[in-house]
């Protein structure tokens, strides 16, 4: 059983499920995960002729997933064993790290595949005077370095591995004292600036861009209405409820909910938004499928890619996503 103490609480927070949750959904998302997001980079690094912006971030997002895949097999071996950590304070600082900053990163670029298709359907002008690949390697390097310099002081200053009943936990089971003078001013941080803003983005402006190309009723306009929708299912599915959980875990763990029974129903939920916050790995290649559609991506020809053909209309623009 794994148990978390709250000292307000003197209670013990069980959640015996998790040790069948984790290890089943981790390895599905790694196996078909890692599947589709290397298929995807092969193809848009190799095999695709069509430069845009948006493959760019694509690229970038691939990237980050396929390094949180990698991590799995650690989580995994770890639920397996009990939540008892066995590699060491190096491995749990570095796995650790790269499991929870995955999101934040995913979420980013997603923002910015955003933002390229609002400029794109809603100010065409713009857009065209922006379209080149320079501003969207810009941008990703910038996501790059601001998402690497966060994640870095995170590794070389936060707690990593505590002693609990005999077992070694990894990046859980923190005390008050270490919430409150390192990982909360980390956790507000992180929840307004990697995870309030970009979800405004995702939900504000993608609902405007759907009601535009709604209007145009070609199979350009339905492929871009299935990458917003696809976009806007990760953001619901995943992304949101996995904040929302994680927001009244940081209150419970600064003392700010005092209440014992919801604290431990907080702790249940955050095991299950945990798991469900992985499986974007595995939906993020459904995007990239939508996303060279029109490439006639077809992965029953040995990934093939066949070229696209040329179509006029004022929409145009919207089609290299």
């Amino acid at each position: 059983m794994n148990t978390s103490s709250n000292d307000s609480c003197d209670g013990e927070w069980s959640a015996d499920f998790q040790f069948y949750l984790f290890p089943i959904t981790y390895i599905l998302v790694m196996v078909f995960g890692l599947l589709g997001n290397l298929g995807a980079l092969y193809i848009f690094i190799f095999k695709t002729e069509h430069k845009s912006p948006s493959r760019v971030y694509i690229i970038s997002l691939a990237v980050a997933d396929t390094a949180f895949l990698c991590v799995l097999p650690f989580r995994i071996h770890y639920h397996l064993n009990g939540n008892d950590w066995t590699f060491g304070n190096v491995a749990c600082r570095l796995t650790g790290t790269l499991f929870f900053s995955n999101v934040y990163i995913s979420i980013a670029f997603m923002s910015c595949i955003c933002v390229d298709r609002y400029l794109a359907t809603v100010h065409p002008h713009t857009y065209l005077r922006l379209r080149n690949t320079r501003c969207s390697v810009a941008v990703s390097v910038c996501v790059w370095g601001f998402g690497g310099a966060t994640i870095l002081a995170f590794m070389l200053t936060s707690p990593d591995m505590h002693k609990t009943q005999g077992r070694t936990s990894c990046f859980e089971n923190f005390s008050e004292n270490e919430w409150k003078t390192s990982l909360a001013p980390y956790s507000a941080f992180s929840l307004i600036f990697g995870a309030l803003l970009p979800s405004i983005v995702i939900l504000v402006l993608y609902p405007v861009v759907a009601r535009r190309i709604a209007r145009i009723k070609t199979r350009t306009a339905r492929g871009a209405l299935r990458i917003i929708y696809t976009i806007l299912a990760i953001t619901v599915l995943c992304f949101l409820p996995y904040h929302f959980v994680y927001f009244l875990h940081v209150l419970w763990r600064t003392q700010v909910i005092h209440n014992c029974l919801l604290a431990d129903g907080i702790y249940k939920a955050r095991r299950v938004t945990m798991a469900l916050v992985s499986m974007n790995s595995l939906l993020d290649p459904v995007l990239y499928y939508f996303a060279t559609s029109h490439c006639k991506w077809n992965c029953k020809r040995n990934f093939k890619l066949l070229k696209p053909k040329k179509r006029r209309g004022i929409y145009a623009i919207s089609e290299s996503l």
